[in-house]
């Protein structure tokens, strides 16, 4: 009986043709207008999903109860053993609409949006796929319910009231909003700052005022301000819990979430440790902060700890605001108060944005507010849709070879799943949480760059969104560094984007709006984290241009005493060569024309073979590409879009030295680590944008020594420009006495004995 029935299946998926499998996937039924049976349309049958969601119970995912399977969902099940190139072929043709719509299909947790977009397509009859017009669900902010025809297909409408801020009350075990109400809390400091006209007009002129700071931890803090007045202060020797204002459930459960981190008996040590304490302070004074010192090896789960408490916090205080301004109006008559009294939301509802490089990172985001908000309680709090997200943000370790030897930095920063293109709503109320919830009714966003980047498009695209980040209240970027090797466009693009007025209203009550939102002042009142690994131009450019908050700026200015030459291993001579240029848009020009004609040259005789050319931007490389093919140079070339095929023929010619240069970009160092062997001669084109980088690329030399080490040369090239990455390679008083000289050529020696 059952391989009869599997043979029946088998036939009747091998007579569906790839679209029909396509909208079998989707929504769970033939498409009408390819019906076997009658050729005629059929109405379209609409699955009922349960309404139960997973918590994070283990005991409850385990458990399963056995329920009535249709023909359909047996369908389904066998769509999944199809070939990888036809999955392949389908990925990329599904948007996210459609993604979204399986998953809960097969979860049995769908988003109100979704279910009216099936809904308004059974009422319509239509049998096209829905257009991608919102991707993730980003429009679901309707009420339930919404639709007369078919109101029994909202199916999730238990999670939309759940989760809505309009229909839902502060419990009183909660704590009441009295704690907001306390003039000492930061949050309502914040919130309530008052501007005037006459303020945001003169911060276009004037000039940024500045103060530095030596404090214990951080080192050399930067103060900074546009608008007129500049407060800075100095770190406590000791601060407690209820001295920064935690909303509840965070003074217990912070503890026991930080426990990693803490050194010594629980009663006697700080909740804190001394980087976090420092850190804390700064961002619970709604200040901007840029911090260039998160290496993902040492401190960057410690600093990814302390900023989803701040998220948490801002996000339950907000939400606790929200939810006691509608008690006090259910209980308020009529006409008696002023409205301004309830002005305490934005124009849409997400409040923070956490922009993380990989979807592992967005994993260790989740799992933190989980814990921050669960503890060590006996109840569990509800998280809906938690299995689909542990399979789609989670990573099997037997994928990784084991056989795979990398630096230790590398290890940490290519752990788990590290796919880039990812975005995730995220919703928030009391002890509840709510995963993939539609952009428009989630409290909290976490995505990358170019998950970012897809949907908010560009001039002249038609379907483009952007809305949801005009009331954006905290914006997070994690790693900062890492978007330079990923695409910097992206964030920059972002940054256009943040904070503007939104074109459509989102059903949003005016009456609720804060003042300064509807004016258009979000952006003064927004508060940037920006963590990175290094000082570089492009970054500091960011947060000097976009980060205007009315709090003022705290910057992280330590000047690198020691740079990384001294961790070169191998005797070679470093000849650095200094390049005059008139401005920095010129200098693009003058290292090609500098190099080109005093470089070169030298490197042309036959006896310079194995040069290794590294060049850290991709347009350089296809320039100097293109020259070495018109010049029809003995070459190869390994970029980061080189097939593996490619790497290993340009690596053996190369060994071999049946090619006497091989071009080397950054990005591809960046993210495959190899080791060239064979190399004798090595040009910077330009100092990298990582300084361990230089000592990696140098050590590489004593991968195949064979006699030839007083033969080794190394030439760097650099300019006044690029002081900030010499100084991160020689030391700041070198890179000063080097920039300053009347010499332009310095030559130092490392690894003698």
């Amino acid at each position: 009986m059952g391989k009869r029935g599997s043979r029946s299946q088998s036939q009747l998926l091998g007579s569906l043709t790839k679209k029909q499998k396509k909208h079998l996937r989707d929504f769970g039924e033939e498409h009408p207008f390819y019906d076997r049976v009658s050729r005629k349309e059929a109405k379209p049958q609409t699955c009922q999903l349960s309404e139960s969601s997973d918590t994070s119970s283990s005991e409850s995912e385990a458990e399963s109860e056995p329920e009535q399977v249709s023909g359909y969902h047996r369908l389904l099940a066998t769509l999944k053993n199809v070939s990888k190139e036809e999955e392949e072929e389908e990925e990329e043709e599904e948007d996210s609409v459609t993604d979204e719509t399986e998953m809960n299909l097969e979860d049995g947790d769908s988003d109100i949006s979704e279910e009216e977009e099936m809904a308004a397509e059974s009422a319509d009859m239509q049998g096209s796929v829905a257009s991608p017009a919102d991707p993730e669900g980003k429009d679901g902010h309707g009420p339930p319910g919404t639709s007369e025809e078919s109101p029994e297909e909202f199916t999730d409408a238990k999670h939309e009231s759940l989760f809505s801020l309009e229909t839902n009350f502060l419990e009183e075990e909660s704590g009441g909003d009295s704690s907001l109400k306390a003039s000492q809390d930061p949050f309502v400091q914040h919130v309530n700052t008052k501007l005037k006209e006459k303020e945001i007009q003169a911060v276009a002129t004037n000039p940024r005022t500045t103060h530095q700071l030596k404090w214990p931890i951080l080192g050399q803090v930067v103060f900074s301000s546009k608008f007129q007045k500049l407060e800075t202060f100095k770190p406590p020797k000791d601060i407690d819990l209820k001295s920064v204002h935690l909303q509840k459930p965070l003074e217990s459960t912070w503890i026991k979430t930080n426990s990693q981190f803490l050194s010594g008996p629980p009663k006697s040590s700080s909740p804190f440790t001394p980087l976090q304490k420092e850190l804390f302070l700064i961002m619970n004074s709604y200040r901007d902060l840029f911090y260039p010192e998160r290496t993902a090896l040492k401190n960057g789960e410690e600093i990814r700890h302390v900023y989803c408490l701040h998220v948490i916090n801002h996000v339950l205080k907000a939400n606790a605001q929200v939810l006691a301004n509608n008690s006090r109006r259910r209980s308020q008559k009529l006409g008696v108060g002023d409205d301004d009294d309830f002005r305490d939301q934005g124009l849409t509802r997400p409040k923070v944005l956490i922009v993380v490089p990989f979807r592992e990172a967005a994993l260790r985001v989740v799992q933190l507010f989980i814990s921050l908000l669960e503890g060590d309680s006996k109840k569990k709090i509800i998280v809906s849709n938690k299995k689909r997200f542990n399979g789609e943000y989670g990573s099997d370790p037997e994928e990784r070879p084991p056989n795979l030897k990398r630096p230790e930095d590398y290890e940490a920063v290519f752990v788990g799943n590290i796919d880039d293109h990812f975005r995730i709503g995220v919703a928030i109320l009391q002890r509840s949480i709510r995963l993939y919830a539609p952009f428009y009714s989630s409290d909290i966003l976490i995505a990358s760059p170019l998950g970012l980047r897809t949907i908010i498009g560009g001039e002249g695209e038609k379907k483009r969104d952007f809305d949801f980040l005009s009331s954006v209240e905290l914006l997070i970027i994690d790693q900062a560094d890492i978007y330079l090797m990923q695409n910097w466009e992206h964030v920059l693009h972002l940054m256009n984007h943040m904070n503007l007025l939104p074109l459509d209203s989102h059903g949003v009550d005016f009456s609720r709006v804060r003042m300064w939102s509807l004016n258009n002042w979000s952006k003064y009142y927004r508060q940037t984290l920006l963590f990175g690994a290094l000082q570089d131009a492009q970054i500091n450019s960011v947060f000097n241009k976009y980060c205007v908050n009315v709090q003022g700026q705290v910057a992280v200015r330590n000047v690198p005493m020691t740079g990384s030459i001294s961790q070169v291993l191998v005797q070679l001579p470093h000849v650095f060569q200094r390049m005059e240029a008139e401005s920095l848009a010129s200098v693009i020009d003058a290292r090609f024309n500098f190099f080109v004609n005093k470089i070169l040259p030298q490197y042309r005789d036959a006896v310079m073979s194995h040069t290794l050319i590294y060049v850290p931007s991709y347009f350089d490389f296809v320039r100097l590409r293109n020259y070495f093919k018109k010049e029809e140079l003995n070459f190869t070339h390994i970029c980061e879009y080189t097939q593996k095929s490619g790497v290993s023929r340009a690596r053996h010619f190369f060994l071999q030295g049946e090619k006497q240069f091989l071009l080397l970009t950054e990005r591809f160092h960046f993210y495959k680590r190899y080791t060239i062997k064979g190399i004798r001669n090595l040009i910077f084109y330009e100092l990298p944008t990582y300084p361990h980088f230089y000592s990696e690329v140098c050590n590489m030399l004593r991968a195949t020594s064979s006699g030839e080490e007083a033969a080794w040369t190394c030439t760097v090239l650099y300019s006044k420009y690029d002081a900030q990455r010499l100084a991160a390679v020689v030391g700041v008083e070198r890179a000063a006495q080097m920039l300053q000289s009347k010499k332009n050529v310095h030559l130092f020696i490392t690894g003698e004995r």
